[in-house]
């Protein structure tokens, strides 16, 4: 079972050093909107550190989407997919391995993203950063389990880089706000515990839906 879902890691791990076509078009956003939010707003110390949390959460939601939307289609132009169905592998194994390397292409951009809002809002690096990496690895988690499934709805639209945002953004709602909120304590210097209940709403999130979206994976990528 580990062996079938190394191999889609790996897969696509391979491909995107070869393309390079997600993690680029993720980071470069990231770096426009971080810049853009640097220029744009002249805050002093006490209104960043109630804006940079929203703020940062919209880089990273946005960005987010941009890779999605096409982790499937590069699957897909390339029939890759029927590949994979091919495979005598069970369906749910071949969602686990996307979510992982999507999960990873997403915490990486995510946490590229933090060290820039710190240095272009002038934040403490070390008492920011480092409490901010369970919170960035909780939320990739549970947006790429979201997110993969509505990316293999979406792939046979024309519509899909429409659709997936309109699918996506109404479910990670409760991800989003408690990730703002435990952005929130870290910034005041304050530490994740304070925040329990918004932590205990984020790994919910995250097991629920890694779990409802694995099942139901069998049957979306089947019409794919």
């Amino acid at each position: 079972m580990l062996d079938k879902i190394w191999a889609i890691v790996k897969k696509d791990l391979i491909t995107e050093m070869r393309t390079k076509e997600l993690f680029t078009s993720m980071l470069t956003f990231s770096i426009l909107v971080v810049v853009i939010f640097s220029f744009a707003f002249s805050f002093s110390t006490g209104l960043i550190k109630l804006a940079a949390p929203a703020m940062l959460w919209i880089t990273f939601t946005f960005a987010g989407v941009l890779g999605l939307s096409r982790s499937f289609a590069l699957e897909k132009e390339g029939n890759a997919v029927l590949g994979l169905l091919l495979t005598p592998t069970d369906r749910s194994l071949i969602y686990i391995g996307k979510l992982i390397s999507g999960t990873i292409f997403v915490f990486i951009v995510g946490m590229i993203i933090v060290p820039m809002f710190v240095i272009f809002f002038n934040l403490d690096f070390v008492a920011t950063v480092l409490p901010l990496i369970p919170v960035v690895l909780l939320g990739s988690l549970g947006y790429v389990a979201v997110g993969t499934l509505f990316s293999a709805m979406a792939v046979n639209t024309r519509l899909r880089e429409v659709l997936l945002p309109i699918l996506l953004f109404p479910i990670i709602i409760p991800l989003i706000v408690s990730a703002v909120k435990l952005s929130s304590l870290v910034l005041e210097g304050k530490p994740l515990s304070d925040g329990y209940s918004a932590l205990q709403l984020l790994i919910a999130f995250d097991i629920i839906f890694v779990a409802a979206c694995a099942v139901v994976f069998e049957y979306v990528i089947e019409e794919s």
